[in-house]
């Protein structure tokens, strides 16, 4: 039997450490599908870890303890604010105009009423932050996402995922800012696309040791969740949960995830 939910966000992290675990006592030993570059993505996830404990670490811990909560989360919102840009144009190609409207008018409402972003108002009027980028719409107008691959400090992903954030950078207003301006201006940016990351990467710490407690084979364990939260993102938080055996019917076992 096979069941299609549809789960919220804060569930998906659950939802992917439960799948792992139950494939991994279903299967003992499966070849790697999709992963030809094993042993090369293997060796740049070494490299990534390398370069993350040295540098990136302790940078976010430094940046997470010396910035106040209230303007991290500002210096977050405002980030969001700009990404909303890409992800009403991928809206429209995607087909989706009315959610397209919906966060043409939150980018509207918060870089106005929310100082430039920094207060997500449009979240406490009923518009609530979309997540769609240039590698779902790629999904959407069907390419195949190829084989996976890890990128050089940036990090897990497909093939086809490389085009899309090629694509979500052409779709970001700094982007264009430092393109057409330069000069002091594009050092100005070139320092805010830093900030990015360093509060990405703060705001991430606090996942590590769940990964470190729960991966019994970390590349395994990375690829698996980052795979099916891509799955998740292009099925618009459609999860599709694996056969049971037949006399398996009870659906209240997935009640707790609509």
């Amino acid at each position: 039997m096979r069941a299609i939910v549809s789960v919220k966000k804060y569930q998906l992290a659950v939802l992917i450490v439960s799948l792992f675990f139950l494939q991994g006592c279903t299967h003992v030993a499966k070849p790697a599908e999709g992963d030809p570059w094993e042993g090369m993505n293997r060796d740049l996830m070494g490299f990534n870890d390398g370069v993350d404990r040295a540098i990136m670490q302790p940078i976010a811990r430094g940046y997470q303890y010396i910035m106040p909560k209230f303007l991290d989360a500002g210096i977050t919102n405002a980030f969001y604010n700009l990404n909303d840009v890409g992800v009403t144009v991928n809206d429209f190609l995607q087909g989706k105009p009315e959610q397209g409207i919906k966060n043409t008018w939150r980018f509207i409402i918060n870089s106005s009423f929310g100082i430039a972003g920094l207060i997500d108002v449009a979240d406490e009027i009923g518009l609530p932050r979309q997540d769609e980028d240039v590698n779902q719409t790629l999904a959407v107008w069907g390419v195949p996402r190829g084989p996976f691959i890890m990128m050089p400090l940036y990090g897990p992903g497909y093939v086809r995922g490389v085009f899309g954030r090629a694509g979500d950078m052409a779709l970001h207003p700094l982007t264009y800012v430092s393109a057409f301006l330069g000069g002091p201006v594009g050092w100005t940016v070139a320092g805010l696309n830093a900030l990015d990351i360093i509060d990405a990467r703060a705001d991430m710490l606090g996942l590590e040791k769940v990964v470190e407690e729960a991966a019994i084979d970390r590349y395994t364990f990375i690829k698996s969740g980052y795979t099916q939260q891509e799955d998740y993102l292009i099925n618009d938080g459609v999860v599709v949960i694996p056969e049971l055996d037949d006399d398996i019917e009870d659906e209240s076992l997935y009640e707790g995830l609509e």
